[in-house]
């Protein structure tokens, strides 16, 4: 048996589902843009460079869903994938990962759990290894 590693944003998505996530939740209004588009913004370039404060970044995304409900944050989730993750697939990724249907695959990730476990699940990608949140 073969093990397949896969990185996520912009490998199998033609984007960053990080970044996107935040940006959807601005668009619907549940960040506000003031306060959170720059910020949001900044985190990514320096994700880009390569010097991203990973423990100030998880702060600023996972502190606003704490507060509300699971409910509501699956709904969310939903129209995320639905509006935004399913269009940003790589063109390639189908083909690519059918290649390794006979192989263990997997996808390894800093982009928490909340976002990427349905995305995995859409790929077809059984195992996820990504930021986990606390959940209290």
């Amino acid at each position: 048996m073969r093990l397949a590693l896969f990185d996520l944003d912009n490998t199998l998505l033609a984007g960053d589902s990080d970044f996107e996530w935040a940006q959807f939740l601005i668009r619907k209004g549940v960040l506000d843009r003031e306060l959170y588009e720059a910020r949001n913004q900044q985190f990514y370039d320096d994700y880009k460079a390569g010097c991203l404060d990973i423990h100030a970044f998880l702060d600023f995304q996972l502190k606003p869903l704490s507060r509300h409900p699971r409910t509501q944050l699956d709904a969310w989730h939903a129209e995320f994938m639905r509006d935004h993750i399913i269009p940003m697939v790589a063109q390639g990724t189908p083909a690519l990962l059918a290649q390794h249907r006979d192989d263990t695959c997997m996808i390894i990730t800093a982009t928490n759990s909340f976002v990427t476990g349905p995305i995995a699940r859409y790929l077809g990608v059984p195992y996820l290894i990504a930021t986990e949140p606390e959940v209290g």
